[in-house]
């Protein structure tokens, strides 16, 4: 079984989207939604998502602009599926070539944008390759063990999984509710429990080297710091 993801639609018809996010939050995925592609655009860049839903047809950017927006301007490689009444072989080349993983015609089965959604999720992570280096920090997400400059990081399977999504963010910082939806989906825990684990990790990550790794920007959220 999938474990919860999250994922962003970006549909103007209202209720195409509102029958989309009935239909995978009863799965017991995460969904947010934009009406246009401005603001599709914008949710995308800014905030943590698995996989984006994404209408060719919209208001104010298409989603063909977003796409090939998202894939020059974004810090990570989002999985894509794109949505259009357009059926011919150009139409689906051209979202390809924009930077679209995946392509459902529409009208469509819930049933099967779901399939597609969990299966380009599993392929994207098994595709991106396991070690995660930032500065002398390195991640294995195939062996789950962490080593800073060579030196093995003992953490629990919970921290390991918040270092992992603020690394996966890097350099861009990960905001506090993009780092508890991430980690614990629809049941974060209180502020003052998030605090604690963040002051654990640092405990292992940083207390025996030279400088601090692990930032709190206030106002902002949690990022690394790497000397040059």
């Amino acid at each position: 079984m999938t474990s919860a993801l999250s994922i962003l639609v970006v549909e103007d018809e209202t209720d195409i989207a509102a029958n989309i996010g009935d239909y995978l939050e009863a799965q017991g995925h995460e969904v947010d939604f934009a009406y246009s592609g401005t603001q599709g655009l914008e949710l995308a860049l800014n905030s943590y998502f698995d996989v984006i839903v994404l209408d060719v047809m919209l208001p104010g950017l298409d989603g063909l602009q977003i796409c090939l927006q998202l894939r020059t301007q974004s810090t990570r490689h989002i999985p894509i599926i794109m949505l259009t009444a357009r059926d011919t072989l150009d139409d689906k080349l051209i979202g390809f070539k924009q930077g679209a993983d995946d392509y459902l015609t529409k009208p469509f089965a819930l049933a099967e944008l779901l399939v597609r959604i969990e299966a380009l999720s599993i392929r994207h992570r098994v595709a991106t390759d396991h070690v995660l280096e930032i500065g002398e920090l390195k991640i294995n997400r195939q062996t789950q063990t962490v080593k800073r400059a060579q030196s093995v990081i003992p953490l629990s399977n919970l921290h390991y999984q918040i270092l992992l999504a603020i690394a996966e963010s890097h350099p861009k910082p990960l905001s506090r509710s993009d780092l508890m939806t991430k980690v614990w989906g629809a049941e974060p825990p209180e502020s003052d429990a998030l605090r604690s684990h963040i002051y654990q990790i640092r405990k292992q990550l940083d207390k025996p080297f030279t400088y601090d790794m692990l930032a709190t920007l206030h106002g902002v959220g949690f990022a690394f710091k790497v000397e040059s």
